[in-house]
């Protein structure tokens, strides 16, 4: 038994400063929601994780860009829409004013409501999404991954001859020779609007699956990330209950093996 040097005691410290150390951290695992607080937690899942956000940070930008050229196509095939019934109609006003029995001032309302529906049609092919033209012809790219691979949408132009033959201010259908004239026009610019709803369709459809593929990668690499970086609760509470056991035991038995010299002033007393 010896005074100067009390082995009990340094040992009880310092297994009482590990329990204390595994409590503190476990302490702030259980705060932060992380099972890596700190880098020497876990230096190789801390590197994946870095890598894991990075990946979801940029799956859900690709996510977002999907959603506006998704946007854009739909706001494209809204507008054609109209077009479309802008032209059945100006091709039924054709097919009206070839009959022979109309007189001219009723060819002339005719060809006022055709002029005017095809000055609808024209006036849309300027109109834009965000300042990008909708209807310009360009194929426009847009970013699909979160590696940055494109995408090039088909574009559509309302600039294209199908519909300038039909919407052109020389067109008069106060005529029943220009009625039947204009007539072939309209078919022909409503077999292209055919084709161009069709492309703007497939836009679309390919955008769709881009976007629902998109949307189940940033899960599973969330779901990923998490296994590594999120606490497990239920586990962690249980091993904070039984790190406060070991520094309550370990405190306790600091306290007991510091009553060793104690006991050899005992024996000194009675020397």
């Amino acid at each position: 038994m010896v005074i100067n040097t009390n082995i009990s005691a340094l040992s009880a410290a310092n297994d009482l400063n590990q329990s204390n150390s595994m409590l503190n951290a476990s302490l702030a695992r259980l705060s932060t929601g992380s099972q890596i607080v700190n880098a020497s937690d876990n230096p190789a899942g801390l590197a994946e994780s870095i890598s894991l956000n990075a990946q979801i940070g940029q799956t859900n930008a690709a996510n977002g860009v999907v959603s506006n050229a998704l946007s854009f196509s739909q706001t494209q095939d809204g507008y054609l829409q109209q077009i479309g019934s802008a032209l059945d109609q100006m091709a039924t006003l054709s097919i009206q004013a070839e009959d022979g029995t109309i007189s001219s001032t009723q060819a002339a309302d005719y060809q006022s409501e055709y002029s005017a529906l095809a000055s609808y049609v024209t006036s849309t092919a300027s109109e834009a999404f965000n300042g990008v033209s909708l209807f310009a012809g360009a194929g426009l790219s847009v970013t699909v991954d979160g590696n940055g691979k494109q995408f090039t949408m088909t574009g559509v132009n309302l600039g294209a001859a199908a519909y300038t033959d039909a919407t052109a201010n020389t067109v008069s259908i106060a005529t029943t020779t220009g009625a039947a004239s204009a007539l072939t026009a309209v078919t022909a610019a409503i077999s292209q609007l055919g084709t161009d709803r069709a492309a703007v369709g497939a836009n679309e459809e390919r955008l769709n699956y881009t976007a629902q593929q998109l949307s189940v990668l940033a899960t599973n690499l969330t779901a990923a990330n998490s296994a590594i970086s999120d606490v497990d609760v239920a586990t962690e509470s249980t091993n904070f209950a039984k790190y406060q056991i070991l520094v309550q035991s370990g405190t306790a038995m600091l306290a007991q093996a510091n009553q060793d010299p104690q006991n050899a002033l005992k024996l000194l007393e009675n020397v």
